[in-house]
């Protein structure tokens, strides 16, 4: 498919994702003395930026590269959510944000000095069971507007029926794609495609020692929970897909590597437009690696745009 003729398709493609939002923000300074209270150094802040992370981020990927998209995902009901929401419908994410008062947003802050980490501070709850079993139907509902379905597991508590939502989108047969986390992936059976990176495919299945053991569990991983194929991204190595009768791999593209965080978002969001606009498996791998080369050259959580992936 040309570039011309897939960008038409991409603006008539729907993706509903599904998962753990989060809010990224980056506090930027100058460090030029350590504390006289302890052997730390000192950032003076100059700068403060909020990013819309974790499945948000998938979100606003699939919107950057001019697909249409739906978050659905529970907030908390506080100022970061608010900042969240709006930073969401800046980039032209259509949102069903659902809010928990009893937990707050989870942020992620981090501070930064000469374009280094100096330290990341988490804050983050569960959503509660009832704010998660009450938005199933609605979920339903959703998936029936759209093409592909992508749920963005971070840990974080929100994909809780992950199970339930697999078989509500195969029994509309819709593919449903799932960027994974933890070590049990029982609940993720019956899946279209699993994304796994290097370690948390080595985490589930163990590690090996060559293309062969790795294609070895790669098969009996898809087999045993039932996917039509499986990625696995595997960082300066590329990524490869495995189905039941073909493996593809895409060697890596990056140019530079900057910062690898929300790499596997943008795989993850462009893989699942590119299949909701029609293209089949090798394409649309192809793409997304070509995506991942582009975002780890840039600094933190970020996206792709059109004119980047087809220049």
């Amino acid at each position: 498919m040309n570039n011309e003729n897939l960008k038409n398709k991409l603006s008539g493609a729907k993706v509903l994702v599904v998962g753990d939002v989060m809010l990224d923000r980056y506090w930027f300074g100058d460090v030029d003395r350590i504390s006289p209270e302890a052997p730390v150094p000192v950032a003076r802040i100059k700068r403060k930026e909020d990013r819309a992370g974790g499945a948000a981020n998938v979100a606003r990927n699939i919107s950057s590269l001019g697909g249409g998209v739906t978050l659905l995902s529970v907030i908390g009901d506080d100022e970061a959510g608010d900042t969240l929401e709006r930073l969401l419908k800046e980039t032209g994410v259509n949102t069903n944000l659902y809010r928990d008062g009893k937990i707050s947003t989870t942020v992620k802050l981090r501070v930064l000095s000469r374009q280094q980490q100096l330290i990341r501070i988490d804050f983050e709850e569960l959503p509660t069971d009832e704010i998660l079993s009450n938005k199933l139907d609605v979920y339903s509902q959703l998936v029936h507007e759209h093409d592909v379905v992508i749920l963005s597991d971070y840990g974080k508590g929100c994909l809780m029926y992950a199970d339930a939502m697999i078989r509500a989108a195969r029994g509309q047969k819709k593919p449903i794609l799932v960027d994974p986390k933890g070590s049990d992936y029982s609940h993720y059976k019956g899946a279209t495609l699993l994304t796994p990176n290097r370690s948390e495919f080595q985490a589930v299945a163990g590690a090996w020692t060559s293309e062969t053991i790795l294609t070895e569990k790669a098969r009996k991983l898809r087999r045993d929970l039932n996917l039509d194929a499986l990625l696995v991204t595997r960082s300066e190595d590329g990524m490869t897909l495995f189905t039941e009768d073909r493996i593809i791999h895409e060697p890596t593209v990056a140019r530079e590597v900057y910062d690898v965080s929300g790499a596997g978002d943008t795989v993850i969001a462009t893989l699942g437009l590119m299949l909701a606009a029609g293209c089949e498996y090798a394409e649309a791998i192809n793409i997304a690696n070509r995506a991942a080369g582009i975002v780890v050259g840039k600094l933190g959580t970020a996206v792709v745009t059109q004119d980047e992936l087809f220049c």
